[in-house]
């Protein structure tokens, strides 16, 4: 039986973004017995300068990145293929799967993440759980752990792990920052 793996992360904002108000976005990743993943996002600063969808009914939406939404990247290192996951505060999600860097990029039959959201005057939380197809509980996994941060005013900012030089692209190889370990047990 596998172990938890549990480690804290903080988001940079892009050098080419604006934070848009916002102090720190900080993650906690979990992967838990079984291969499910947990992550509970931590926004704080100006909330009221955010554009925050409304809640809406769980379910599969694209274009998530028009507002505040919270990513997820998973790389398998077999070939060159990942895993796409958008979490949106309305409690809406999107999963693709690419072939390779930004191509082939197709829907991915995934089951439905839970997705639950507590806002108080300075701190948003966003917490995801969600199982990866075909991933045993003693596989390792690099993962990316990102977020869009819209304005109300129109600006938006790129938070990731790591960055590539240039614009950013969360799709990119430096994005697969964080290894979560899977740990055998007795």
């Amino acid at each position: 039986m596998a172990n938890i793996s549990m480690t804290e992360v903080s988001l940079m904002c892009h050098p080419q973004s604006d934070s848009g108000g916002i102090a720190a976005i900080d993650v906690t990743a979990t992967l838990g017995q079984g291969g499910e993943i947990k992550l509970v996002y931590r926004v704080t600063g100006a909330l009221e300068a955010l554009k925050i969808a409304d809640p809406a009914i769980p379910d599969r939406a694209d274009g998530l990145w028009k507002n505040t939404c919270f990513e997820l990247f998973v790389e398998n290192f077999e070939d060159k293929s990942y895993l796409e996951y958008n979490f949106a505060p309305s409690g809406q999600w999107a999963a693709y799967q690419f072939s390779g860097y930004r191509v082939g990029m197709a829907q991915l039959e995934a089951r439905a993440p839970i997705v639950s959201v507590a806002q108080s005057v300075h701190v948003l939380t966003v917490s995801v759980t969600l199982y990866v197809p075909d991933t045993a509980p003693d596989v390792d996994l690099w993962v990316g752990i990102s977020a869009v941060v819209a304005t109300k005013s129109g600006e938006i900012s790129y938070w990731a792990l790591a960055h590539p030089a240039g614009s950013p692209d969360f799709h990119h190889k430096d994005c697969f920052a964080l290894k979560l370990e899977a740990r055998s047990g007795a």
